[in-house]
């Protein structure tokens, strides 16, 4: 009798932009599905994908992805252009889209980026409203991250 093997827990997350988190105060998140080539998908399988510098536009009724960089594979065809730094077309509601234009010219928000993920078969985007961090702020938050290390640090000691 043969033995089932229970199957490896794999991350589903395929990108992470860590540097949002320490430029900009993110508040909102909103998950995105992407309009992608078949080059595209087999480059995000092998893990060829770049966010940081991402940003989301909002253009006509349609949001788009600019700056990712998906770098093609070696074996992707040969007929087809592959542009790794094109821009793609995200899949939102009208409800939403009115949203975050709505906060982006009213309230000077940015759209960003944060990570890129696999759901079932799909690939998603995640993006959250942002307003950029000032100088201060960046140096406060890490203060705050010092003391909390600290904190935990004497509470482990002083549990022993």
């Amino acid at each position: 009798m043969a033995k089932h093997k229970k199957p490896k827990a794999q991350s589903n997350t395929i990108a992470l932009n860590k540097k949002a988190r320490h430029e900009y105060l993110l508040q909102d998140k909103f998950e995105a599905g992407m309009e992608l080539q078949g080059w595209e998908v087999k480059s995000i399988r092998a893990g060829k994908v770049n966010i940081t510098e991402t940003f989301i536009q909002v253009k006509n009724g349609e949001a788009y992805l600019h700056a990712s960089q998906i770098t093609p594979l070696i074996q992707a065809s040969t007929h087809v252009v592959c542009d790794p730094m094109r821009p793609r077309k995200l899949l939102l509601n009208k409800r939403e889209i009115d949203r975050l234009v709505g906060a982006v010219e009213r309230d000077g928000f940015s759209l960003i980026a944060t990570a890129m993920y696999w759901k079932k078969c799909w690939v998603k985007l995640e993006f959250c409203l942002a307003k950029g961090k000032k100088l201060h702020d960046k140096r406060a938050d890490s203060k705050d991250k010092d003391w909390a290390r600290e904190k935990e640090r004497m509470m482990k000691h002083s549990a022993r």
